[in-house]
């Protein structure tokens, strides 16, 4: 029977010949990362051992710099985890901190083939890099940790065909936006991303589709692997894997084809991303307090520059703040050299360090009471980044870097044409 990337790689780790919808798999896990939250008073139970420190990274990123003193205590209890055992991987405030997620981009963490967990909901991030990545609990966590293994239920998989190319001012976050309104949901079920359109995607570009999938409610997002993705690995990390591709006739719950190049920019309106998205003309005119470009969603160079180029000699509209992080250390100094945080410093925006602080509502750019944001982050829910009387649209790095302009939601083609 033909398997699907994520089948494939479930069986593999499972130590199974074939795995099906339905089956419930035990794996090994490759990658373990524990992150600040994890080692919060209410989460944390001691660990008396780990079944190979080699595969554990830890990483603040949720609470940095600490903003009060629990954060503060848990980043020491981190500390202590990570002298404890010997753990190497270990991304403290500092030179190579950032959003775990990014982490797993700029340090070659995601290799095809393997297993990653971590209790962050976008952990599915890094399955663009082949593997199967996800979010689980707290305590399925430390368990991966303790023992090595976890266990999955396989869900039914749709796969996403990519044709085209994107218009300009067009980015991959559009086109999430186009199949969580069309498609909502996929609750139990997988995704696949592959087709050529996926030649003309940076790593950057792909990896905002399988971040952005957590909020379809997907089991696992993969990304077929092609000489971009398996050079971008090669280049970061040493350690061999086997890139995994889908049987010919591998079944799918459905197929559908996205042609990049027929989208257009779009706007998630508040409190839900799934069956919400609507052009941006509909949402045009809406004033905004506050832009927000990060996140392990679109806190890339590929982010920063696009957004750079937006407001580039321009400024930010007078009573909004424009706010941006990038993804890591690693972004941050990438983005200094080429000179896009200098043209959005000089815009007016606010360069926040490596944290998930205002997309989760934690710090660093929380909103108040009737206030209203347009972020290229990665929730809109209602109260997600502050007061529950605020509200929070979604767009693409370009729109929101052309609604800081003016003020007011705007179509980013304006801007860039």
């Amino acid at each position: 029977m033909g398997m699907t990337i994520a089948e494939k790689i479930l069986a593999n780790k499972g130590g199974r010949d074939v795995v099906g919808p339905g089956d419930i798999v035990t794996v090994e896990v490759d990658t373990v990362i524990l992150f600040d939250n994890n080692f919060m008073p209410a989460n944390w139970r001691d660990i008396l051992k780990v079944r190979d420190p080699e595969r554990i990274v830890v990483v603040l990123d949720h609470r940095v710099p600490a903003p009060n003193a629990m954060a503060a205590g848990a980043h020491i209890t981190g500390r202590k985890f990570a002298e404890k055992f010997g753990i190497k991987r270990v991304h403290d405030v500092g030179y190579d901190q950032g959003i775990s997620h990014q982490l797993v981009a700029d340090l070659g963490y995601g290799i095809p083939g393997t297993v990653l967990v971590c209790s962050d909901s976008h952990t599915c991030s890094a399955g663009v890099f082949n593997c199967l990545a996800r979010g689980v609990g707290g305590p399925d966590v430390f368990y991966s940790a303790i023992k090595g293994e976890t266990w999955f239920r396989c869900g039914e998989t749709v796969r996403y065909q990519l044709t085209g190319t994107l218009p300009k001012a067009v980015t991959t976050k559009d086109a999430f936006l186009q199949i969580a309104g069309k498609h909502g949901a996929h609750a139990t079920m997988n995704v696949e991303y592959g087709g050529p359109g996926m030649a003309s995607l940076s790593v950057n570009a792909r990896k905002t589709l399988t971040t952005m999938s957590a909020e379809l409610s997907a089991e696992f997002a993969t990304f077929e692997p092609d000489d971009v993705l398996i050079d971008w690995v090669r280049s970061r990390s040493t350690r061999e894997f086997e890139a995994v591709y889908p049987d010919a006739d591998a079944k799918y719950l459905d197929v559908r084809e996205v042609d990049l190049s027929t989208l257009e920019p779009l706007v998630a309106f508040p409190d839900t991303v799934v069956q919400n998205s609507r052009p941006v003309k509909d949402a045009a005119g809406t004033r905004i307090d506050q832009a927000y470009l990060g996140s392990c969603a679109n806190g890339t160079l590929d982010d920063l520059e696009l957004a750079a180029s937006v407001v580039a000699g321009k400024r930010v509209s007078a009573g909004v703040r424009f706010i941006v992080t990038p993804a890591s250390q690693l972004v941050y100094r990438q983005a200094l050299k080429s000179g896009a945080l200098e043209k959005l410093a000089d815009a007016g925006a606010i360069v926040a360090p490596p944290t998930c602080g205002a997309c989760g509502g934690g710090h660093m750019g929380v909103i108040g009471p009737d206030e209203v944001c347009i972020t290229a982050s990665t929730r809109n829910f209602k109260g997600r980044m502050g007061d529950p009387s605020s509200k929070v649209y979604m767009g693409s790095p370009a729109t929101v870097a052309a609604s800081a302009l003016a003020g007011y939601i705007t179509d980013p083609r304006e801007f860039l044409n």
